[in-house]
């Protein structure tokens, strides 16, 4: 067998993009497992993302048989990436090739970190991953809810993010999610700027109280950092914001809510068990330790 690699930035183009969903099906049907939801295929298609996609063909067949995928999510430098291969092409070394490919590629872009991703059920990420130096960090459960007509709270009034929210937000999420100021800020400034995220504010009696961020794809409504503010919480604002983001899917026709959410979060996961979320599948996360 004759194989060759190939590196492409982002944005991909449209044929590129049916190959890479093509690998990835004949992937989830041999391992019951979602690999697009840690390739970044989406991503890969946005021409405001900073990422790359290693390709390996077989070039008799011309068939793609192998994918790595890094994207730097928050433009801070630090790459996201994975690698899946094809069922019938594994134990051939071209893991540890695309693994080479992204090195190099993370180094071309002067990365300042990375993270690697792998799901739960995946029967040999975390294993190659260990086998390669990598160590296991945290784990994000994506969270499922019905997109539903839900009673709004009438003292509470939800709308877009203006910059004069900006010193009050950056509170929030230190308070919540333990950032630093220049963290906080760079979250309002992803959540403001990229595509398809509308940040938004709860107000309460003048005062704003909480966030969210949500980002339609398809028939679902994503939800992400939702914050309340440390001086109200208690109140049922978080539940709030939860309940409103199902409303604005049920208004727009879709059929979902989606979330993410660390494991160890427990209040933040209390709140969606509470709103009726439930588990649909676990990323975990890994940093370099040591390259083998």
């Amino acid at each position: 067998m004759n194989f060759s690699a190939v590196t492409v930035s982002f944005p991909i183009d449209m044929e590129t993009f049916e190959e890479i969903l093509k690998l990835c099906e004949e992937a989830a049907l041999a391992d019951a497992v979602r690999y697009e939801l840690i390739m970044n295929i989406q991503a890969a298609k946005n021409y405001e993302m900073s990422g790359f996609c290693v390709l390996v063909y077989d070039d008799e067949y011309n068939k793609l048989v192998g994918l790595a995928s890094a994207v730097d999510m928050m433009g801070l430098k630090t790459y996201e990436w994975s690698i899946v291969v094809a069922p019938t092409y594994r134990q051939l070394g071209i893991g540890q090739s695309l693994l080479q490919e992204v090195y190099k590629g993370l180094s071309m872009r002067e990365a300042e970190g990375e993270l690697a991703l792998t799901l739960e059920q995946a029967p040999f990420g975390a294993r190659f991953l260990a086998n390669n130096g990598y160590q296991y960090s945290f784990s994000e459960v994506t969270m499922q809810g019905e997109a539903k007509a839900s009673e709004q709270q009438e003292n509470i009034v939800i709308r877009r993010y203006e910059q004069a929210d900006q010193q009050i937000l950056i509170e929030t999420f230190m308070a919540a999610f333990g950032d630093t100021v220049e963290e906080a800020q760079d979250l309002i400034a992803y959540n403001t700027a990229a595509e398809n995220l509308i940040l938004w504010v709860a107000v309460m009696e003048g005062s704003v109280v909480g966030t969210v961020t949500t980002r339609e794809e398809n028939a679902v409504q994503w939800l992400t950092a939702l914050a309340v503010h440390p001086q109200y919480a208690g109140r049922g604002i978080g539940s709030t914001l939860l309940k409103w983001v199902q409303q604005l899917a049920f208004d727009e026709g879709q059929q979902h809510v989606l979330l993410d959410v660390e494991i160890d979060n427990a209040r933040a996961l209390s709140i969606y068990e509470k709103g009726g979320f439930i588990k649909s599948t676990q990323i975990d996360y890994y940093v370099y330790v040591n390259k083998a």
